[in-house]
Protein backbone atom coordinates (compact mmCIF):
# COMPACT_ATOMS: atom_id res chain seq x y z
CA UNK A 1 0.00 0.00 0.00
CA UNK A 2 1.69 3.38 -0.95
CA UNK A 3 1.28 6.24 1.80
CA UNK A 4 2.64 9.58 1.04
CA UNK A 5 4.70 11.31 3.50
CA UNK A 6 2.29 13.36 5.52
CA UNK A 7 -0.44 10.38 5.38
CA UNK A 8 2.58 8.84 7.14
CA UNK A 9 3.11 10.92 10.08
CA UNK A 10 -0.62 11.56 10.56
CA UNK A 11 -0.99 8.02 11.09
CA UNK A 12 2.03 7.85 13.29
CA UNK A 13 0.59 10.97 15.00
CA UNK A 14 -2.50 9.27 15.76
CA UNK A 15 -1.17 5.94 16.95
CA UNK A 16 1.30 7.56 19.37
CA UNK A 17 -1.60 9.77 20.95
CA UNK A 18 -4.23 6.81 20.93
CA UNK A 19 -1.33 4.57 22.50
CA UNK A 20 -1.22 7.82 25.51
CA UNK A 21 -4.67 6.29 26.81
CA UNK A 22 -4.46 5.44 30.52
CA UNK A 23 -3.76 1.07 30.83
CA UNK A 24 -5.73 -0.83 33.21
CA UNK A 25 -6.58 1.95 35.86
CA UNK A 26 -2.75 2.93 34.82
CA UNK A 27 -1.65 7.04 34.80
CA UNK A 28 -2.56 8.73 31.35
CA UNK A 29 0.94 9.27 29.36
CA UNK A 30 -0.82 12.43 28.25
CA UNK A 31 -0.47 13.76 31.82
CA UNK A 32 -0.29 17.68 31.67
CA UNK A 33 0.77 20.22 28.84
CA UNK A 34 4.41 19.66 28.97
CA UNK A 35 3.81 15.93 28.05
CA UNK A 36 1.05 17.48 25.06
CA UNK A 37 4.53 20.03 24.30
CA UNK A 38 6.71 16.86 23.81
CA UNK A 39 4.21 15.20 21.88
CA UNK A 40 4.15 18.12 19.31
CA UNK A 41 7.72 18.50 18.99
CA UNK A 42 8.15 14.33 18.96
CA UNK A 43 5.60 14.12 15.92
CA UNK A 44 6.80 17.84 14.05
CA UNK A 45 3.30 18.63 14.15
CA UNK A 46 3.23 22.33 12.42
CA UNK A 47 1.63 25.28 13.17
CA UNK A 48 0.88 25.01 16.63
CA UNK A 49 0.24 27.78 18.72
CA UNK A 50 1.16 28.14 23.03
CA UNK A 51 -0.71 25.39 24.69
CA UNK A 52 -2.62 24.92 27.88
CA UNK A 53 -5.21 23.45 30.10
CA UNK A 54 -7.84 23.68 27.27
CA UNK A 55 -6.05 22.49 24.58
CA UNK A 56 -4.64 19.66 26.84
CA UNK A 57 -8.48 18.50 27.52
CA UNK A 58 -9.27 18.72 23.65
CA UNK A 59 -7.01 16.42 22.70
CA UNK A 60 -7.47 13.30 24.94
CA UNK A 61 -11.17 13.26 23.71
CA UNK A 62 -9.48 13.39 20.25
CA UNK A 63 -7.46 10.60 21.32
CA UNK A 64 -10.62 8.96 22.83
CA UNK A 65 -12.39 9.57 19.35
CA UNK A 66 -9.53 7.64 17.25
CA UNK A 67 -9.40 4.86 20.08
CA UNK A 68 -13.16 4.26 19.11
CA UNK A 69 -12.47 4.65 15.20
CA UNK A 70 -9.93 1.68 15.55
CA UNK A 71 -12.18 -0.11 17.69
CA UNK A 72 -15.25 0.48 15.10
CA UNK A 73 -16.98 -2.78 14.27
CA UNK A 74 -16.73 -2.45 10.31
CA UNK A 75 -16.03 0.48 7.47
CA UNK A 76 -19.84 1.74 8.30
CA UNK A 77 -19.29 2.71 11.47
CA UNK A 78 -15.14 4.44 11.37
CA UNK A 79 -16.43 6.31 8.45
CA UNK A 80 -19.50 7.82 10.89
CA UNK A 81 -17.22 8.35 13.01
CA UNK A 82 -14.29 10.30 10.98
CA UNK A 83 -16.60 11.62 9.33
CA UNK A 84 -17.90 13.64 12.50
CA UNK A 85 -14.69 14.40 13.49
CA UNK A 86 -13.40 15.75 10.24
CA UNK A 87 -16.56 18.34 10.37
CA UNK A 88 -16.18 19.05 13.89
CA UNK A 89 -12.65 20.48 12.91
CA UNK A 90 -13.58 22.48 10.01
CA UNK A 91 -11.32 20.20 7.80
CA UNK A 92 -10.00 23.11 5.21
CA UNK A 93 -7.82 21.39 2.84
CA UNK A 94 -4.80 23.55 1.33
CA UNK A 95 -1.50 22.87 -0.02
CA UNK A 96 1.85 23.74 1.77
CA UNK A 97 5.15 23.72 1.33
CA UNK A 98 6.95 23.51 4.46
CA UNK A 99 10.46 22.97 6.99
CA UNK A 100 11.77 21.46 4.05
CA UNK A 101 8.77 19.02 2.54
CA UNK A 102 7.63 19.47 -0.88
CA UNK A 103 4.03 20.23 -1.81
CA UNK A 104 1.65 18.43 0.63
CA UNK A 105 -1.99 19.19 1.45
CA UNK A 106 -2.77 20.43 5.15
CA UNK A 107 -6.77 19.44 6.29
CA UNK A 108 -6.49 22.03 9.24
CA UNK A 109 -7.66 25.62 8.63
CA UNK A 110 -5.16 28.13 9.58
CA UNK A 111 -5.39 28.71 12.96
CA UNK A 112 -7.09 25.94 14.19
CA UNK A 113 -6.31 24.67 17.59
CA UNK A 114 -4.12 21.01 18.11
CA UNK A 115 -7.19 19.12 18.99
CA UNK A 116 -8.52 20.59 15.46
CA UNK A 117 -5.27 20.00 13.34
CA UNK A 118 -4.92 16.40 14.79
CA UNK A 119 -8.30 15.87 14.30
CA UNK A 120 -8.50 17.32 10.42
CA UNK A 121 -5.02 15.25 9.33
CA UNK A 122 -5.16 12.40 11.45
CA UNK A 123 -9.00 12.08 10.79
CA UNK A 124 -8.44 12.03 6.91
CA UNK A 125 -5.27 9.69 7.15
CA UNK A 126 -7.19 7.43 8.46
CA UNK A 127 -9.92 8.14 6.28
CA UNK A 128 -7.90 7.39 3.56
CA UNK A 129 -7.23 3.79 4.58
CA UNK A 130 -11.26 3.16 5.19
CA UNK A 131 -11.34 4.62 1.17
CA UNK A 132 -9.29 2.74 0.27
CA UNK A 133 -10.32 -0.62 1.76
CA UNK A 134 -7.84 -1.15 4.13
CA UNK A 135 -9.66 -0.44 7.46
CA UNK A 136 -8.30 -4.13 8.80
CA UNK A 137 -4.72 -2.33 9.15
CA UNK A 138 -5.82 -0.59 12.19
CA UNK A 139 -5.53 -2.87 14.68
CA UNK A 140 -4.32 -3.67 18.59
CA UNK A 141 -1.22 -5.67 19.69
CA UNK A 142 -2.33 -9.35 20.47
CA UNK A 143 0.03 -9.67 23.22
CA UNK A 144 -1.85 -10.11 25.95
CA UNK A 145 -0.53 -7.89 28.37
CA UNK A 146 -0.44 -4.83 25.54
CA UNK A 147 -3.49 -4.31 23.11
CA UNK A 148 -1.48 -0.82 21.91
CA UNK A 149 -2.97 0.61 18.46
CA UNK A 150 -1.31 -0.06 15.69
CA UNK A 151 -1.36 0.20 11.86
CA UNK A 152 -0.13 -2.67 9.87
CA UNK A 153 1.53 -1.48 6.75
CA UNK A 154 2.88 -4.69 6.01
CA UNK A 155 2.21 -6.00 2.48
CA UNK A 156 0.64 -8.90 3.27
CA UNK A 157 -1.09 -7.46 6.74
CA UNK A 158 0.16 -10.08 8.67
CA UNK A 159 1.83 -7.64 11.73
CA UNK A 160 0.63 -9.15 15.11
CA UNK A 161 2.14 -6.99 17.76
CA UNK A 162 2.76 -3.19 18.01
CA UNK A 163 6.31 -3.69 17.91
CA UNK A 164 7.50 -7.18 16.98
CA UNK A 165 11.22 -6.32 18.87
CA UNK A 166 9.18 -5.98 22.59
CA UNK A 167 5.81 -7.66 22.45
CA UNK A 168 6.20 -10.01 19.54
CA UNK A 169 9.88 -10.98 20.56
CA UNK A 170 8.36 -11.63 23.91
CA UNK A 171 5.68 -13.87 23.43
CA UNK A 172 8.13 -16.15 20.86
CA UNK A 173 10.43 -16.89 23.42
CA UNK A 174 7.75 -17.57 26.00
CA UNK A 175 6.17 -20.15 23.45
CA UNK A 176 9.56 -21.33 22.97
CA UNK A 177 10.60 -21.87 26.07
CA UNK A 178 7.83 -23.45 26.53
CA UNK A 179 8.21 -25.68 24.12
CA UNK A 180 11.67 -26.85 25.49
CA UNK A 181 10.02 -27.44 28.88
CA UNK A 182 7.69 -29.85 27.12
CA UNK A 183 10.08 -31.53 25.33
CA UNK A 184 12.20 -31.97 28.32
CA UNK A 185 9.45 -33.72 30.12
Amino acid sequence: MLINHDTRCALDAVVALVNTSPEDDGPDALADVATLRRFVADHAISDVGTLGERDLEAARAVRDRFAEVFAAPDSRRASELLNTMIAAAGTTPRLTDHDGYDWHVHYFAPGASLAEHLAADGGMALAFLVVAGERERLRRCEAPDCGHAFVDLSRNRSRRYCDSRTCGNRLHVAAYRARRREAAG
